[in-house]
């Protein structure tokens, strides 16, 4: 699997069940008026409105919105269920799948969506095999049926039980095949899909988006239009306009510290500015190439393991805007556990150092740990920098912090120059299959050069194959504690996923679970 845009921007972000609306479910939140609309502000950037180009966090939530998928996360939950589908549905062995389509469904121009469009877009998507874009998650794909206009059958490579939910993430987005070439991608600017929203505008700085009055699914809309300002990083610029008014609604993009005051802040309360908190599933590790002459030691991995303290990190560097991280699996996610808790237990320098002697170590392990803030933060160099000194603390390490710029931080690293860097991950979906699967084997995502021949050969394809998820708990624990025991990486943290909204807005509290759907139809203001 290649490398993508899913990584973790920094540790903070800031529909209903299928079986109960069955039909057109659209709530016209008001009478289509401007004071209806719900203004929306983010630091990150939307990358691509092309369903097959883009696979990182500001696309995809375009995407959400503005495309429908067979399947879908429904708020609160992690189990997809269907969506533009009636149904859907495996049959013997999770080697074909099928969905039969909703009746009514229409893209945003009028035109009838039906199985022909649902096989042309997985079909384009893999064709065009974006290097940003999703077609990995589609990997399993060998073939689909259309037997008629209402039906879609997947037939898949190998055994795969987590394709409903990989469906039901922004790499499912069926659009229009009268709009969209089939072998290249539409560079218009202009998206046309058949979600509850329409996209009217975009630019580097600002999309609108509208109602579609056409649209048949299970998201209730609780507004008539949506503007998303973009500040392009600009953190300072994003909690300016919350608190000057000019947005409802921050997401994606405000500091640790920026949480911290507006939680505190007398000015926040006289604003009636309130941060909602939601859970996450976004992950941060440390990741070791082990084939670096000082990084590839166990006992160099296994000293730094017994040093890093989490808890001051998320507490001193993300004022505990982030979790400490115990496995490369989160919680709240079935088949996790805390391997690395049970491995390494709390910081321990005496056996940091029967570590290293174990090794035949005895000298200081002079260590640079890379970072990259334009892609994770401006708070990972203070991170990595307070890592560092935890390990120079213990005498044991003479570790420094050097940081580049995200472009040359990916092909370093593909180069194998780096020995420590950092490495954040967006889940597509909320399965430990997400959180495995992209790790490890041939063309891994972390870049380390780690292979591993059980996990790869034996227990990731019995989980891939095992309809029910919760009967997976033993070999995802077994993984976990291989990984803890052989070190490619070291879990840090699992971020918190906030908004911060001003008086009148609710909502938020549906657009904020393990999924990373951004709802735009579950914002009311007034």
């Amino acid at each position: 699997m290649k490398t993508h845009n899913k990584w973790l921007t920094a540790p903070l972000a800031a529909g209903l069940s299928a079986a109960l609306l069955s039909g057109c479910g659209t709530e016209q939140g008001g009478s289509g008026d401007s004071g209806n609309g719900i203004r929306v502000g983010m630091s990150d950037e939307i990358v691509a409105t092309d369903p097959a180009a883009g696979y990182d966090p500001g696309s995809w939530l375009l995407f959400n919105n503005v495309f429908q998928s067979l399947m879908a996360f429904p708020k609160g939950g992690s189990e997809p269920e269907p969506e533009a589908a009636d149904r859907c549905g495996f049959a013997t062995g999770s080697t074909v799948y099928s969905c039969t389509l909703r009746d009514g469904l229409t893209f945003s121009n009028g035109n009838k969506l039906t199985s022909e469009d649902v096989k042309f877009s997985f079909e384009r998507a893999l064709k065009i095999a974006d290097p940003s874009g999703p077609a990995p998650l589609l990997a399993t794909i060998k073939s689909i049926e259309t037997p008629d206009e209402k039906t879609v059958v997947f037939h898949l490579k190998v055994p795969d039980a987590t394709f409903p939910s990989k469906i039901a993430s922004g790499a499912g987005s069926i659009v229009d095949h009268r709009e969209y070439p089939a072998d290249a991608l539409r560079t218009d600017g202009k998206a046309t899909g058949s979600g509850p929203y329409k996209l009217d505008s975009f630019s580097a700085t600002e999309a609108t988006f509208s109602a579609n009055p056409g649209y048949q699914g299970t998201a209730q809309r609780k507004n008539d239009a949506v503007t998303l300002k973009l500040y392009g990083g600009d953190r300072s610029a994003l909690s300016k306009a919350l608190t000057d008014g000019e947005i409802d609604v921050a997401y994606r993009g405000l500091s640790a510290e920026d949480i911290a005051t507006l939680e505190t802040s007398e000015t926040t309360d006289d604003k009636g500015i309130e941060v909602v908190q939601g859970s996450s599933a976004e992950v941060q590790h440390l990741v070791f190439n082990m084939k670096d002459p000082v990084a590839g030691k166990l006992g160099v991995r296994q000293a730094i393991a017994h040093l890093v303290d989490r808890e001051a990190l998320v507490e001193g560097v993300y004022k505990s805007t982030a979790t400490p991280l115990y496995s490369i699996v989160p919680a709240g996610i079935a088949g996790h556990n805390t391997a690395f808790f049970d491995t390494y237990g709390t910081p321990d320098k005496a056996k940091a150092k029967k570590a290293l002697r174990a090794a035949g170590i005895t000298d200081k392990v002079k260590l640079t740990l890379w970072s990259t803030p334009s892609r994770y933060g401006p708070s990972t160099d203070q991170e990595l920098k307070a890592i560092a000194e935890q390990l120079n603390a213990s005498g044991l390490f003479d570790a420094d912090v050097k940081s580049v710029a995200y472009d040359q931080y990916e092909k370093d690293i593909a180069a194998g120059k780096y020995g420590v860097y950092v490495k954040g991950w967006v889940p597509d979906y909320p399965d430990a299959d997400n959180f495995t699967t992209p790790f490890f084997g041939e063309g891994n995502v972390l870049g380390n050069h780690y292979e591993n021949a059980t996990i790869t050969g034996s227990l990731l394809p019995k989980t891939a194959a095992a309809p029910d998820r919760a009967a997976t708990a033993d070999e995802y624990g077994t993984l976990q504690d291989l990984v803890a025991e052989q070190l490619p990486l070291l879990p840090l943290w699992q971020g918190k996923q906030y908004a911060v909204t001003r008086q009148g807005v609710t909502g938020l509290e549906w657009t904020l679970d393990a999924s990373t759907v951004f709802r735009f139809w579950e914002i009311r203001k007034g």
